[in-house]
């Protein structure tokens, strides 16, 4: 009724405009008065209504099950087919060039999912999961990501096929829940207590994260990370602090040619022309080794030339006492956290003072953990408990590259440096991830050494255990529990496709295998054969299994409960600079 009353006044205002100024009503006169009724109508019809009417112009609202729940888990397969294919022992490498045009080759989820900048928010909670695993356990994200984007593929067949997902989320936090009970009982016996300074110990738990990332090189790295991160762990395992294991990588040689230091090594030469000082005190000066200006000004007002050959002799003076009193104190190396000036050296090479410059204040902290020194803040005469030692501090040339070795055998074992060797800088930054795969599986097995079957043993015999478990259930949750079941295909799968092999007569062996009671039976990828884990010593670690399916099945399960999507409208202006200043740590 409204409309109505609305089109006719409409019409009749149209009509009496026309006629007051004397118009003839002709043919081309109604289709002007019709346009414009359209015009209006339109106009009318636009009004916003609902969510529209609530929210600022520029909104996206994305809601249902072919909207929201559908495009999230496209999204997130998206991003699991990403790094599925970098999974394994035979992964691929992925060349990702970031927003810096700084150029990535690398297999290592981790690093992967930091550099691709996700937009999309459901990926962004599987890049969330990733993470979380990365800092927890510090190997397993690719686990992490693949197997949460398998799981939500399967909730999708789910859903197409008329299930809530209320009720796949019911099925999938039973699956789980079942999950880690199983994960307990295959635990291998008698790993429950291990000596971490056992070197043989150590490397057989380590040997797989290695080698998923380096594979053919993990019989080189493994024994010296092995042996940087016993050399630096403390009298209580747990406190391992991943820090005091450095790499300093230096191109040129090869991976035979890399060893490890104990102590620090330093990518600079030493300022002055001592190279080399042993069993010697080092004094540590943060704000630099040269005259500090007055914090007030002043005017100084010279009448003659002996006026100003006193005054340039008082400012010798004054540097020189400065520096006989660090000498006078026992140091014999300086090390500077600033400039050093040019006559401060001087001096320092008159008292055979050995000078360092370290201009990384998170360097210079890892130098003074190394010697035991205090850092101060301005040249003057350090205290006894203020000097730091070291047994030898020396300039050597590596690969065409002049480094400092500090080494500290005696004094405890603070920081230990594996320096690396290879052909390229990308080549060393894929062993540098490695390495820090290694040293954070160390860091775990202090934690919890248990250990379970590698070569994606534990993954089938989860599969066929949760298969005979969705069966004892009745309602539809069994459904989700099956598929939940059947997403642990995934790794053997991913794993053969990898190497070459054919997936389906792998994972129908594995099966059979497991069927008969062999439940240690992974792949032997250099064979393409199924082996028993066990005897090619292919172990994983209970806690990076137990983490990296938890966080997956929580990340899938969060996906899965959004049923809308709210982006209000971008904020304009510049977006905000990234944080500088840091160094490559």
């Amino acid at each position: 009724m409204f409309i109505r009353i609305f089109l006719f006044h409409v019409l009749l205002e149209s009509f009496v405009h026309y006629i007051a100024r004397g118009f003839e009503l002709t043919h081309s006169c109604f289709l002007q008065i019709f346009l414009l009724v359209c015009v209006k109508m339109v106009g009318f019809s636009t009004q916003p209504y609902g969510i529209q009417s609530m929210l600022k112009d520029g909104h996206r609202h994305m809601s249902g099950l072919d909207e929201a729940v559908l495009k999230n888990i496209d999204a997130c397969k998206q991003l699991s087919t990403i790094t599925r294919t970098s999974l394994g022992p035979n992964g691929m490498n992925k060349m990702v060039i970031n927003h810096l045009d700084k150029l990535f080759v690398t297999n290592d989820a981790a690093t992967i999912v930091n550099e691709l900048e996700v937009q999309h928010p459901a990926a962004k909670l599987l890049v969330l999961a990733g993470k979380a695993q990365q800092e927890e356990i510090g190997d397993g994200a690719n686990l992490t990501v693949s197997f949460a984007g398998e799981l939500l593929q399967n909730a999708e067949e789910l859903i197409r096929m008329g299930l809530h997902p209320s009720e796949i989320i019911i099925g999938y936090t039973k699956a789980i829940n079942k999950t880690i009970e199983i994960l307990e009982e295959l635990v291998e016996e008698g790993s429950q207590t291990m000596n971490v300074r056992d070197k043989d110990d150590v490397i057989s738990r380590m040997r797989s994260a290695v080698a998923s990332k380096q594979f053919g090189q993990e019989d080189i790295l493994c024994p010296l990370i092995a042996e940087a991160c016993i050399q630096v762990c403390p009298k209580n395992p747990v406190n391992f602090n991943v820090d005091n294991v450095r790499v300093a990588k230096l191109v040129g040689g090869g991976l035979h040619d890399s060893v490890v230091v104990r102590g620090l090594v330093l990518k600079n030469d030493a300022v002055g022309t001592i190279k080399k000082v042993e069993n010697a005190k080092v004094a540590v000066f943060v704000g630099g080794v040269d005259t500090t200006a007055t914090e007030t000004k002043g005017t100084v007002l010279i009448h003659n030339a002996e006026q100003l050959e006193n005054y340039a002799k008082t400012e010798e003076a004054k540097v020189e006492e400065l520096i006989k009193a660090v000498a006078d104190s026992g140091a014999k190396v300086i090390v500077s956290g600033a400039a050093v000036g040019e006559m401060a050296l001087h001096f320092c090479e008159r008292y055979k003072l050995m000078v360092l410059k370290i201009s990384s204040k998170f360097e210079l902290r890892r130098f003074c953990r190394t010697t035991g020194a205090v850092a101060l803040l301005k040249l003057s005469q350090p205290s006894a408990d203020d000097l730091g030692y070291v047994d030898s501090v020396s300039v050597e040339e590596i690969g065409g590259a002049r480094v400092t070795i500090v080494k500290n055998e005696q004094g405890g074992n603070s920081v230990s440096t594996l320096v690396l060797r290879g052909s390229t800088d990308s080549i060393l930054d894929d062993l540098e991830r490695a390495v820090d795969d290694g040293v954070n599986t160390y860091r775990a097995m202090c934690r919890d050494s248990r250990i379970v079957p590698g070569a994606a043993a534990t993954e089938i015999e989860l599969a066929k255990r949760l298969k005979e478990f969705s069966f004892k259930e009745t309602g539809l949750d069994q459904y989700g529990i099956a598929k939940f079941a059947e997403s642990f295909e995934m790794i053997p799968k991913t794993l053969a496709e990898n190497a070459g092999l054919n997936a389906i007569e792998i994972i129908s062996s594995l099966y059979a295998e497991h069927a008969s009671g062999n439940t240690k039976v992974g792949i032997d990828l250099e064979e393409g054969v199924c082996k028993d884990a066990s005897t090619v010593r292919i172990w994983d670690l209970h806690i990076t299994k137990f983490f990296a399916l938890k966080y997956a099945a929580d990340a899938a399960c969060t996906v899965l409960r959004v049923d809308q999507i709210i982006m209000a409208k971008p904020a304009g202006g510049p977006k905000p600079q990234q944080q500088g200043g840091m160094d490559e740590d």
